[in-house]
């Protein structure tokens, strides 16, 4: 029974992470009172988010949603700001993390309320400028520190930006592979991978992404904003209350 709830909490947290960011509000406390172990179940979800997201990525990339050229950039951006987040986060302590990650998702949330930026433009490409290179190397140190709350981050940087939608729920998804793929090799070579634990998940993860990436499609990019505002703001909660009442 237990493998068959990391299933649905894989699938669950992966369909909305896919839409908006903010998977993590869902999976990793869900793992943590089933009991697996914390590092565990950061390792869980950083291998299963690396194989789903590469999944709804790709088959947004074969549609022709997004093309190399736009792409290929951003992942070392992305990978070395995972790098230097890791490197600072080493001397922080819990408690500064959490004041910085709270700034870093203050930011986000301002950010979605400036620029005309709609998510209907479907023209426009991913520009390699100061504020896309500052925006994508910050996020990565953001998910190199931290973790939670990348994604939503990253589709408000996209957003502001003025990408459609659906490119943007693409780029979130290679950039969310690139951040990932590093820790997720670093959690296997340390043996903190509990395989059953960590295969339920990856397996509802896969089918979430598809689930969310067609749903993408579909949704109107009117109600984007909104939702990535709501999400924003529960990341914020979670942290607050972490910190502050738990």
């Amino acid at each position: 029974m237990e493998y068959v709830i990391l299933c649905l909490i894989g699938f669950i947290a992966t369909t909305v992470g896919t839409l908006a960011g903010g998977g993590g509000l869902i999976s990793f406390p869900s793992m943590l009172l089933l009991g697996v172990p914390v590092h565990s179940a950061i390792g869980a979800n950083k291998v299963s988010n690396t194989v789903s997201s590469f999944t709804s990525f790709w088959h947004l990339y074969r549609k022709g949603e997004v093309n190399w050229d736009e792409s290929a950039w951003l992942m070392p951006v992305s990978i070395m700001g995972g790098v230097a987040g890791g490197m600072i986060a080493a001397f922080m302590s819990a408690s500064m993390l959490t004041v910085v990650a709270s700034l870093f998702l203050g930011v986000g949330y301002i950010i979605s309320f400036l620029g005309k930026g709609n998510f209907k433009n479907q023209d426009k490409e991913l520009p390699l400028n100061k504020y896309s290179l500052s925006g994508l190397f910050g996020i990565g140190m953001f998910d190199g520190m931290f973790g939670p709350g990348q994604g939503t981050l990253l589709f408000n940087l996209f957003g502001y930006l003025n990408l459609s939608y659906i490119k943007a729920v693409a780029l979130v998804r290679l950039a969310t592979v690139s951040s990932c793929m590093g820790a997720a090799v670093t959690y296997i070579a340390s043996g903190k991978i509990i395989w059953p634990v960590t295969l339920c998940l990856m397996l509802g993860s896969i089918t979430g992404a598809q689930l969310g990436v067609r749903i993408a499609e579909k949704l109107n990019p009117e109600y984007v904003k909104p939702i990535l505002r709501v999400m924003t703001l529960l990341l914020l909660i979670q942290l607050w209350m972490k910190q502050f009442i738990l």
